[in-house]
């Protein structure tokens, strides 16, 4: 750990070096979920006929990718609190592209979920602290604006896969899916030296206060007995609620995203050009999601359980579109309601942990959380894939993803209301 200098310099000073550790972040997102996980919705159809799959070991490759990412949350969070983000978001990048690349070399089913699981370990070591980490560097009155930039990284991959992908698996045949797993696994190690070289886990170690501080703060509250309090955020009732609420939320996305290219070709009979331009379109839609509803989320006046419930109430109108109108029109308008709302929950719960807990035990209490999310996400893939084969339809796992999403707007409205913004 460096010493500390003595001097708190004013944020105001120069360009405020929080800009850099949110741009990395969105990075470190970027080849941690969108690339990791993301990449594998375009990949599935076909790693399907490439495997010879059915949709219920189609959805357990997915299961095993989250439960990796479910084993590490709470560990990894913990890690970061104790032994700082930096170190932590590196290793887990490395892990990560090592698993995708391990992926694309995959001979059969045991193999392949073997390695998705190691995926799922190292983007859950690596996604928790980096969307933490900004708790750290932004005063609270910015922390959801920041955490909706930072998630913005998982709707960059969406437009960069849809543009990229297609057009590989066409040109490249039957093992284009391999190659693509190996790309995404060089990009995501080029990312984790990135973060190494970048990232600094407290703003005092560079003699500075997060941005947005006001002078009369201290540079680093909580730093000398956060670390301690682990009671707070292990017994705490809200925090509790918190991950019940993001259980919904895992649970609901994961199914619309594991199979949204699945269900445009095999039921809405699109081309995977026509599937990859419509991904690459929800990419866009939510390119600015995380920044609006974190924006909108630091105002007294919504907060974040307003803008919760609000979110959850437009991912339920767009998952049930998704399987009530299959025509161009239903599907493009699913696709677009989730794309405006899309990474909008990560981002307004990562802020809230930092309201509730301070910037020391955020990155600790957004793993606690996470673990509850992540046992939504490593339930859900199996459990539609498996509804979808005994229904011959994926429809009715879009259904069941929009009655989950109505159940997270309940539980959303009935939060206690964090500390408001200062």
């Amino acid at each position: 750990m460096s010493e500390r200098p003595a001097v708190i310099h004013d944020a105001a000073d120069r360009l405020h070096y929080a800009w850099r550790i949110l741009a990395v972040g969105t990075l470190v997102v970027f080849g941690a979920l969108g690339l990791a996980r993301f990449g594998y919705t375009l990949l599935l159809p076909p790693m399907q006929a490439s495997l010879g799959l059915d949709n219920t070991e189609a959805g357990a490759l997915a299961t095993a990718n989250l439960a990796g990412y479910l084993a590490m949350t709470v560990i990894g969070g913990a890690l970061a609190s104790h032994l700082g983000p930096r170190l932590v978001i590196a290793a887990g990048l490395a892990v990560a592209a090592l698993g995708m690349l391990l992926t694309g070399l995959a001979g059969d089913f045991g193999a392949t979920l073997l390695w998705r699981a190691l995926t799922g370990v190292g983007s859950g070591a690596s996604n928790v602290p980096a969307m933490a980490l900004l708790a750290a560097w932004f005063a609270q009155r910015r922390r959801g604006l920041a955490a909706g930039i930072g998630v913005t990284g998982s709707s960059l991959a969406l437009i960069v896969l849809g543009a990229l992908v297609p057009g590989l698996l066409s040109d490249f045949g039957d093992d284009a899916w391999r190659l693509c797993w190996l790309g995404f696994a060089g990009a995501t190690f080029a990312l984790a030296i990135l973060a190494l070289v970048v990232l600094r886990n407290r703003p005092a170690d560079l003699g500075l206060r997060p941005l947005g501080a006001s002078a009369a703060e201290p540079p680093d509250p909580g730093a000398a007995t956060a670390g301690l309090q682990w009671r707070s955020v292990y017994r705490a009732g809200v925090i509790w609620h918190l991950g019940l609420v993001y259980v919904a939320f895992g649970f609901s996305y994961i199914i619309y995203m594991t199979f949204f290219s699945k269900y445009l070709i095999a039921e809405a009979h699109y081309t995977q050009a026509e599937a990859g331009r419509l991904f690459m379109a929800m990419g866009w839609a939510s390119l600015l999601c995380g920044v609006l509803w974190g924006w909108l989320s630091d105002f007294d006046h919504i907060g974040r359980k307003g803008a919760l419930v609000m979110v959850y109430l437009l991912q339920a109108l767009a998952f049930g579109l998704f399987a009530l109108w299959p025509e161009p029109a239903g599907l493009t308008l699913s696709a677009l309601l989730f794309g405006i709302t899309a990474w909008s929950i990560p981002a307004i719960v990562a802020a809230m942990c930092g309201d509730l807990l301070g910037a020391r035990l955020a990155p600790a209490g957004l793993g606690f959380v996470t673990l509850f999310f992540g046992i939504g996400q490593a339930i859900a893939p199996s459990a539609a894939g498996a509804l979808a084969d005994a229904a011959g339809s994926l429809a009715p796992a879009m259904l069941l993803a929009a009655g989950v999403a109505l159940l997270g707007a309940l539980g959303a409205a009935l939060l206690g209301r964090p500390p408001a913004a200062t």
